[in-house]
């Protein structure tokens, strides 16, 4: 009965972004729970690669490729996920872009590309794939939030409000369409090492983030797939509007020396 609750076989899951860091994990530990799932981004070599891992594992999937900036390749998407898959009953929204730099020195153009990206399309992604959820009257919504959604991150202005504004935006979605079966969480990664961050880590900034995390170690982007299959599950049925945390105590931490 337990295992029941998380199998996720016989659900539709699209992961935007889901083609590499994060994004990527999180479409093969839906695969891996029973899903099919659709990893969708903006690179073809990419997305057929993410496509034939999610095949390997058993599950149908597509190869299309669409970006958050533009609603049209979203809306193509989810019209051939629809007729060729049948449903959509997961939405991973995964993309996101950084970049580091002093405030008074961002150019405008740059803080633009990062909220667009990182909050405007969510939203986009959302309202796309949303949309048959609340039609069909059941659904999961699961958004990516950040560390940066609770707590200020020094020279990066643009991606901390981008992803305070997802965890908003989650909030408001899910009061919103609750009365429609559709749940909305995000999840919050720690500090996981990947391609968007892979520079900013490594100076100082890395070491001050261990000493702050309890757990002393930079998190494997694997270990976010267990919160991802809990909120597309029957589980977390009951469950809306939160942001969950996998941060290895980050948030949690105080003092810890």
């Amino acid at each position: 009965m337990a295992t029941a609750l998380f199998d996720l076989t016989g659900r539709v899951a699209v992961v935007v972004g889901g083609t590499s860091g994060i994004g990527r994990a999180l479409a093969l530990g839906l695969a891996d729970a029973g899903a099919d799932v659709v990893a969708t981004g903006r690179r073809r070599e990419m997305v057929e690669a993410a496509a034939a891992e999610i095949k390997g594992r058993g599950r149908r999937t597509l190869t299309m490729c669409a970006d958050v900036g533009d609603v049209e390749s979203l809306n193509a998407l989810r019209d051939v996920c629809l007729r060729d898959l049948g449903s959509i009953d997961i939405l991973v929204a995964a993309a996101g872009v950084t970049k580091r730099v002093p405030t008074l020195q961002m150019a405008e153009a740059d803080w633009q590309r990062i909220v667009d990206t990182n909050l405007t399309g969510v939203l986009r992604a959302c309202q796309v794939f949303g949309a048959p959820m609340v039609e069909q009257k059941r659904g999961r919504i699961i958004t990516i939030g950040s560390l940066a959604s609770f707590v200020g991150l020094y020279e990066v202005a643009a991606y901390t409000a981008s992803k305070a504004g997802v965890a908003g935006l989650t909030r408001a979605l899910a009061i919103e369409w609750a009365p429609y079966g559709v749940t909305v969480n995000a999840i919050a990664p720690g500090v996981f090492e990947t391609d968007l961050n892979h520079e900013i880590l490594k100076a100082g900034r890395g070491q001050e983030f261990l000493v702050r995390t309890p757990m002393k170690r930079f998190g494997k982007v694997e270990e976010l797939a267990g919160a991802a299959v809990f909120l597309a599950s029957d589980a977390a049925s009951f469950i809306t509007g939160q942001v969950i945390a996998v941060d290895g105590g980050f948030l949690a931490s105080g003092v810890n020396q």
